[in-house]
């Protein structure tokens, strides 16, 4: 293979002859969404269905936002390669397809001076401001469901809105802007994986503008749209062997490429204030009420990957691929499926079938493994296992104090609510916990259950 070829504009007929490129025009002329928080999984879902219309012949460009110190390393990388990026597609089969993506034209940085951010926002051809800053970016208490007004940040914007710190900041001080002008509205288009992310967004808002500027917070509610929209497309962290076979095999030197499953799935509510890019011709479902779409995800992806994570990484597996192929834990999940009648989440399960007298036992075990999984921190066989979760300590504090109090962990009432108080749950609770404790053998139990 001949040496990687660094990439950039300048090298993208070179990189051609080794994977797919753009061919087309890559101006920042025509830039109508701005999207905020460019992740891997936005380089993987929107913006390469932008891509993807761009190849059809589509003029939109976007350009990124960034608010974080952390995103720093892409914006210096993106200077490097002129927003220019690999999206690496990996088969159940094995087979890569990488492919070069130039939907993303610009990206600015909002930690320093605020104002290039604004002005991009504001400025007419700006059409939608999408988002993908994940649940902690959207500043709500997670128990009563309000907006924290309580974040410094926000406070700091209530009193200085040009200074802006935090995304209410910077949509607001956009959109005063806008309305000054006598221009529309942009759309505020949420691509994180909330439930009625939309709506959630128009509250908060709507909220914080109250606080900031009454005045500017009715004009808002009467002009901007918040679709809701649900997203899917699995995409791992890239990782140093990512980017070494896209050089090895492919010969391409990319600093950050994405990697990704292939099947990709967007659902949007069809109502924008200010027009939207034709996405239905490149697989994007506009719809009327996003609701069953999120409901059939939530029900089937989100609980089945509770269910295999917590027990597969207990039992040793190292991916929900790896449980999937495995046939008692493929046979378990059905079973949780077919006698939990799929309610939204697991803990909600767990509460759903109380009050109906369904079954409790399978998604009972889950939570008796998650117990053992944050106490402990290793599988079965002693191998550590890293804890990704935003509650990790709070987590790791409950469960540990299990072997004194086995009802420690679900005494958590923010997750688990008043479950603590049901007999029925605890008693099969306590037992599981007791259990996976004195052998954390996890497949004895479910093959218990199932049989």
């Amino acid at each position: 293979m001949e040496k990687p070829m660094q990439l950039n504009q300048a090298n993208l007929q070179e990189v051609g002859s080794r994977i797919p490129v753009p061919t087309y025009a890559r101006t920042s002329d025509n830039i109508e969404i701005v999207h905020i928080g460019v992740g891997g999984f936005h380089r993987a879902h929107l913006a390469y269905y932008l891509h993807l219309l761009k190849k059809g012949g589509a003029a939109s460009a976007l350009c990124g936002i960034g608010l974080r110190e952390a995103d720093n390393k892409l914006s210096d990388i993106f200077k490097t390669q002129n927003h220019l990026y690999t999206l690496i597609v990996k088969h159940p089969d094995g087979k890569i397809e990488p492919e070069v993506i130039g939907s993303i034209v610009d990206f600015k940085m909002g930690t320093t001076d605020p104002e290039p951010v604004i002005a991009r926002m504001a400025v007419g051809d700006t059409k939608i401001v999408s988002l993908t800053i994940t649940e902690g970016g959207y500043n709500f208490n997670p128990n009563t469901g309000e907006f924290n007004f309580d974040n410094p940040d926000i406070q700091h914007e209530l009193q200085h809105p040009q200074d802006p710190k935090t995304v209410y900041g910077f949509l607001t001080a956009a959109l005063k802007r806008r309305r000054d002008a006598g221009l529309p509205a942009f759309t505020i288009l949420v691509c994180d994986n909330i439930e009625h992310n939309g709506d959630m967004m128009r509250k908060m808002l709507g909220t914080f503008a109250e606080a900031q500027d009454p005045d500017l917070a009715n004009w808002i509610a009467q002009e901007v749209s918040f679709p809701n929209s649900m997203v899917d497309r699995i995409t791992p962290v890239t990782t140093p062997a990512d980017i070494e076979t896209l050089a090895q095999d492919y010969g391409v030197a990319d600093a950050w490429p994405v990697t990704c499953e292939p099947f990709i799935q967007w659902v949007v509510e069809d109502k924008f204030s200010n027009g939207r890019p034709a996405f239905e011709k490149v697989g994007v479902q506009f719809v009327p009420d996003v609701g069953p779409y999120e409901k059939m995800k939530l029900r089937l992806l989100n609980a089945g990957h509770s269910v295999l994570g917590l027990l597969g990484a207990l039992h040793g597996h190292p991916t929900i691929n790896a449980c999937v192929e495995d046939e008692l834990f493929a046979t378990y999940l059905r079973a949780f499926f077919d006698q939990a009648k799929l309610p939204k989440f697991l803990i909600a399960t767990i509460h759903e079938n109380l009050e109906t007298g369904g079954s409790i036992k399978f998604a009972t075990l889950v939570i008796a493994a998650w117990c053992y999984y944050c106490d402990k921190g290793m599988d079965r066989h002693g191998h550590p296992i890293e804890i990704i979760d935003a509650m990790s300590t709070e987590l790791h504090q409950a469960a540990k104090q299990t072997k004194t109090d086995p009802l420690a962990f679900i005494k958590q009432e923010s997750l688990f609510g008043n479950l603590v108080k049901n007999d029925r749950f605890t008693e099969l609770y306590t037992e599981a916990v007791h259990n996976i404790y004195k052998d954390p053998n996890i497949k004895k139990y479910m093959r218990d259950m199932i049989s």
